[in-house]
């Protein structure tokens, strides 16, 4: 049953199966390391198939995550698909679309649209709270969930060069066949496992913190298009966009992001645009330093498959581990969760097949084929558009020219949220199906 929880209105259940290992040796079918929603989903997912499962966290519940917290449609559409209650009355803060600022209009806002495929609401939970609800949720499916491991190295089989485990920085050992590494952007395990970043894929950075205001009420996620290094219209226009998403506690969380795609990526000072932008915001707003909670924090935004493979030698990668995030919107969640679903299927294959047997390996090489027929030719749409908006005057052109055309815009928002029906939809959700099949895999 949901309840409420100190930093957010979030479900959660009346308590984790937190264990802690006593001895240095741990056995299971699949360890997963992180629990992230990317982990923690895998972890429900594989012990919903039956497979005893590890999932591995260094920090304790609950604790921070550097995120915007907006849950789009597809992203509300794993929760679902993880048999979690998504309503209202179960303590969730629904959004019903994306207010738009930009150009030379007023405000307006782009409603979620009504698909089969997708739910037509979005929802807002701290990360703080989401995470930690998402782990409980996979130690009540049956998940082994131990925190305070801090996986240091891969075990590896010298006869087979095949991982077989991890180890952590208090020496214990945890073994399993299949390693799912979801240990985020700097991914020891891939690193360890020669997975490393690819550079011709775009990263980008991101800034947010937490003000007291009354924007919380508001019952759709903010969008600025355009970020000015200062006063609107009378500075630079640089190539990135803020955001103010509206939590359930009272607060907003407000931030920004920009991409590497731009010549300022690396000589910006984020902390300090983000002082300058927060100036010129609207008094009424509240996002002032007397009503700010925490300290400007920054991450970065891995994109579009940015380390390959996510399949390697018994090691699967999922969410941030291998850059997953949305290049059209910054989006990471729902990526990583459904990424969790693909890589909980193909484990199972393998491990029913038989572990070890050929036929057991090319179930999990199906993970990496699975990722790229999903996402493939979307992340690849996304590389073009991030390199387009690099240079902050074509942006401009977007923004003055298309934001007053609410058909075109209608379009782009289901391009950007990545969120069409694949069967029976209209015009632009066959449009953008077909430019997504078309292009070649990221």
């Amino acid at each position: 049953m949901a309840q409420q929880r100190g930093n957010g209105l979030g479900p959660g259940v009346d308590a984790a199966r937190s264990l802690s290992v006593h001895g240095d040796h741990h056995e299971s079918d699949v360890i997963v390391v992180g629990a992230g929603p990317g982990g923690s989903a895998t972890a429900a997912h594989l012990a919903r198939r039956g497979l005893h499962v590890t999932l591995l966290e260094k920090a304790a519940f609950p604790r921070d995550k550097i995120c915007g917290d907006g849950l789009t449609p597809r992203a509300v559409k794993q929760l679902i698909r993880l048999g979690i209650d998504v309503s209202e009355q179960a303590g969730w803060k629904h959004t019903r679309g994306l207010r738009i600022y930009g150009g030379t209009i007023p405000s307006f806002v782009m409603e979620w649209p009504e698909l089969s495929d997708f739910p037509d609401f979005g929802m807002v939970c701290r990360r703080a709270v989401l995470d930690q609800f998402l782990a409980e949720h996979a130690a009540a499916q049956g998940a082994e969930l131990i925190t305070g491991v801090n996986v240091t190295e891969p075990v590896i089989d010298p006869r087979t060069d095949r991982i077989t485990g991890v180890r952590a920085r208090d020496g214990r050992t945890f073994s399993a066949p299949v390693v799912v590494g979801a240990d985020g952007v700097s991914s020891r395990l891939a690193t360890r496992m020669g997975i490393h970043r690819r550079e011709d894929r775009p990263m980008g950075v991101a800034v947010r913190t937490y003000f007291r205001s009354p924007m919380s009420q508001d019952d759709c996620l903010s969008s600025w298009l355009e970020l000015w290094d200062g006063k609107p219209n009378e500075s630079a226009l640089l190539p990135g966009y803020g955001w103010a998403f509206p939590e359930p506690d009272g607060t907003v969380n407000v931030g920004l992001g920009m991409l590497d795609s731009s010549d300022a990526f690396r000589n910006t000072d984020y902390r300090g645009l983000m002082k300058r932008w927060l100036s010129h915001t609207p008094p009424e707003w509240g996002l002032t330093e007397d009503n700010q909670e925490g300290p400007i924090r920054g991450a970065a935004l891995p994109m579009a498959f940015n380390r390959a493979p996510a399949y390697r030698r018994g090691l699967l990668l999922v969410g941030d581990a291998a850059g997953m995030v949305n290049p059209f919107n910054g989006e990471g969640i729902d990526y990583a969760m459904e990424a969790g679903e693909m890589a909980a299927d193909a484990i199972a294959e393998a491990h029913y097949r038989g572990a070890g047997s050929s036929s057991a390996e090319k179930a999990l090489e199906g993970y990496q084929s699975c990722l790229k027929a999903r996402l493939g030719g979307y992340y690849r749409l996304g590389t073009i558009f991030v390199k387009l908006i690099g240079d902050p005057r074509v942006m401009r052109m977007c923004t003055t020219y298309g934001l007053p055309r609410k058909s075109l815009m209608k379009l782009v928002n289901k391009l950007l949220a990545n969120l069409t029906d694949a069967r029976d939809g209209d015009l632009s959700d066959r449009l953008i199906n077909t430019l997504t099949r078309l292009a070649p895999s990221a």
